[in-house]
């Protein structure tokens, strides 16, 4: 249920904060007021895509938050298993929209994808608009319509379980039907790539273990030169070397130690130095004697880095990946050569499959036959009470074909639509040759009053479904949607003072405009408000003492209705 909505920084309006309750909400109001933008800002809440104009002038960002009590478990469950803590029953839906047309989801604090939002949505609020009068012309939506209604879930599951493995069967076996050319000319590419890349004899991390010894290579004068003339330095060369000099020094200090006993510890400091520069000196020595320079490796090496970097245009970007592309050409060679026994084992288990989904898919025929008696049946009562007593409606259920063959898709093989005549002596046909704007508006009533026990949407929004009907119609719809209020938290955006006087919750959207801004605000009526409202829309701009007397006594009729709907 629907229980707070608020709404910051919406086109007209800067701020609303609205609290619904159970039952029959109606919301009213001039045209041009606002309540299209009340629908438009549930439905940004509830992730639909949104325009970027929807930002009030001069404003940078808009958020619109919507609190949701869920008493379904199930829907608490998945809900849960998306992350989402809501072990109180409640759903805090919010959504910021700036004026850069950047968009943040969030609930209960956890931001989350539109997709998600979406589908969390789905589960909580059905919003009913005049294009979904229009799509019980698409005669693709009637099939699931009867399933939601069958409650066929898990026969559906079942066959297309069925149906997926027959696919997968059957690409797998259009696979192995290629040519045998081509057969043979992929066996030849990939005997070529296998042998190419096993005569290679990779080794991962090998390049570069032979690019640091090129590189060494390349630069292996510069640091023979370079050694030998810190050895030079240290210990040997034609001018004096540091281990001279440590020696002279050394020797000087004990000449005069004598003189300077605590120069002692300099020369004996100094016994360290000389030593480490003598062990210096010979590992140097030992490098410079020990180093000899191969033209013959260095041209190893370049050769065998040409090898690597060809496979590697060829398989991959590294020598892994190399490798594991040689392991997939092996694994696919071997399936290649396997593939005429293989083919046999596709086509004797898909002779099965496939009789296994034509089972499943009678089955599935079966229960929506059965399913199609008793839809018919309540849509023609919901039809009847909507003053529609001369409509016939019937659900056409017939094989798919593919020329002269069965078609079978992932929904089964049954082709459905709804017929309908609304004359007598008139033949069934579809929906989009003989229905009218208001007849659509109370047969999509009639179909959402069957189906309102199959789903889980506690809140269900109306948005003007009483377009194109007056009257009698119009209060018959009124009666409807107040019935329906009794399972489900009903919503309805009108016109009509009869759909209006039977709410349980009358909320009025006004507009306000000065000569500097324009607002829009949303007011829960008192007894004293419904009766002015209920009075404005039967006499348009006047409010007289007749139309507020015929406003009550349509509140005091509404009244009784409802009661005598309780009994």
């Amino acid at each position: 249920m629907l229980k707070e909505l608020h709404i910051k920084n919406i086109a007209v309006i800067d701020e609303v904060h609205i609290e619904f309750s159970p039952g029959f909400n109606v919301l009213t109001g001039e045209t041009g007021a606002g309540k299209s933008i009340l629908i438009d800002s549930i439905g940004m809440a509830l992730g639909r895509r949104t325009s970027h104009d929807l930002l009030r002038t001069g404003c940078d960002a808009a958020v619109v938050s919507a609190c949701f009590f869920v008493s379904d478990n199930e829907v608490l469950e998945k809900i849960s298993n998306m992350g989402i803590d809501c072990d109180d029953g409640m759903v805090l839906i919010n959504r910021r929209l700036t004026d850069d047309g950047k968009s943040v989801c969030r609930i209960n604090g956890v931001t989350m994808p539109q997709g998600v939002v979406r589908e969390i949505s789905a589960m909580l609020v059905d919003i009913h608009g005049q294009s979904d009068n229009h799509s019980l012309l698409d005669e693709k939506k009637h099939l699931g319509l009867l399933d939601e209604f069958g409650n066929i879930r898990d026969a559906l599951e079942d066959y297309k379980k069925i149906y997926r493995k027959m696919k997968e069967l059957s690409k797998e076996r259009d696979s192995l039907s290629a040519s045998r050319d081509e057969k043979t000319h992929r066996m030849e590419l990939l005997s070529f790539q296998i042998d190419e890349i096993d005569a290679a004899k990779l080794k991962p991390g090998e390049d570069q273990s032979l690019e640091e010894r090129r590189e060494y290579l390349y630069n292996m004068e510069s640091i023979t030169k370079g050694a030998g003339m810190a050895y030079g330095a240290l210990y040997g060369g034609e001018e004096a070397s540091a281990y001279d000099l440590l020696k002279q020094a050394q020797k000087s200090i004990l000449d005069i130690s004598r003189f300077l006993p605590k120069l002692e510890e300099c020369s004996a400091r100094l016994d360290g130095i000389i030593a480490d520069a003598e062990d210096i000196a010979s590992e140097i020595n030992a490098y410079v004697v020990g180093t000899e320079f191969s033209m013959a490796e260095l041209d190893f090496i370049e050769e065998r880095l040409d090898t690597i970097n060809n496979l590697k245009r060829k398989y991959g970007s590294s020598i892994e990946a190399i490798l594991e592309y040689g392991e997939k050409a092996r694994i696919e060679a071997e399936s290649l050569e396997k593939s005429d026994e293989r083919l046999l084992e596709i086509e004797t288990e898909l002779s099965e499959v496939e009789g296994e989904l034509k089972i499943a898919a009678e089955n599935l025929t079966t229960l929506r036959l059965s399913s199609a008696v008793e839809l018919e049946r309540q849509i023609m009562n919901e039809l009847f009470e909507l003053d529609m007593p001369k409509v016939r409606f019937a659900i056409e259920i017939v094989d798919r074909k593919d020329g002269e063959d069965i078609s079978y898709s992932e929904s089964g093989k049954d082709k459905v639509r709804f017929l309908f005549s609304t004359n007598p002596g008139e033949d069934l046909k579809p929906m989009s040759k003989i229905a009218s704007g208001g007849e659509l508006s109370r047969i999509m009533l009639a179909v959402k009053s069957v189906l309102s026990d199959t789903g889980t949407q506690d809140t269900m929004i109306f948005d003007e479904i009483d377009t194109g009907v007056s009257g009698r119609a119009a209060q018959k719809i009124a009666e409807k949607l107040s019935a329906l209020a009794e399972k489900k938290q009903v919503f309805s955006i009108t016109h009509l003072a009869q759909i209006a006087s039977m709410a349980d919750s009358h909320f009025l959207i006004q507009k306000n405009s000065t000569d500097s801004s324009t607002q829009t605000e949303v007011i829960c009526l008192d007894e004293e408000g419904r009766t002015d409202e209920l009075a404005r829309i039967i006499g348009g701009v006047s409010v007289t003492d007749l139309t507020r007397r015929s406003a009550l006594e349509m509140l005091d009729m509404a009244k009784k209705k409802k009661e005598n709907q309780n009994i």
